[in-house]
């Protein structure tokens, strides 16, 4: 559901894969994309790749429920560095810090709320996933930037 505070924003609880809450995001539709705010505690130090996944899902303790990254297009190509990108959910690396806490304020054009623009929309009949993975995302391996294992997911709710 979208935040009292305002009609435009969206907040979504991250959770680990025993279901413990280890941060949230706030979304916000913006003029060319979703402005996301995460903050995020009690994860593994270092590096973690960020996505969207296409579906509302993270059922699975393993994550895998949410499907691959959103994309617009029935070719997939990942990595943020890559010439023939079109993945829609591809993001930059979230950095959690010594104490296991991170924040990041980030903008994606790739994507929309609810279709804005011709860009794939988060809140569809499905829904979709903000992933963080174990490890970076180096941007161009293919097909998910060797980021690894899904250690923290949270439903973007279906429209």
């Amino acid at each position: 559901a979208f935040a009292a505070d305002s009609p435009a924003n969206l907040r979504v609880d991250l959770k680990n894969s025993a279901g413990a809450s280890v941060g949230s995001a706030t979304l916000t539709e913006a003029a060319n994309g979703v402005l996301a705010r995460i903050e995020v505690k009690g994860l593994p130090p270092g590096w973690h790749g960020l996505h969207f996944h296409e579906t509302g899902d993270c059922s699975k303790s393993d994550f895998t429920s949410a499907g691959g990254h959103v994309h617009a297009q029935a070719t997939k190509v990942h990595g943020l560095l890559n010439p023939d990108l079109n993945e829609a959910g591809d993001l930059p690396n979230l950095y959690v810090g010594a104490d296991g806490a991170g924040t990041v304020e980030l903008l994606s054009t790739f994507v929309s709320l609810k279709g804005a623009g011709g860009r794939p929309a988060l809140v569809d009949k499905d829904g979709s996933a903000l992933v963080i993975h174990a490890n970076a995302d180096d941007y161009k391996t293919q097909p998910i930037g060797g980021a690894g294992a899904r250690i923290a997911c949270a439903v973007i709710p279906g429209g």
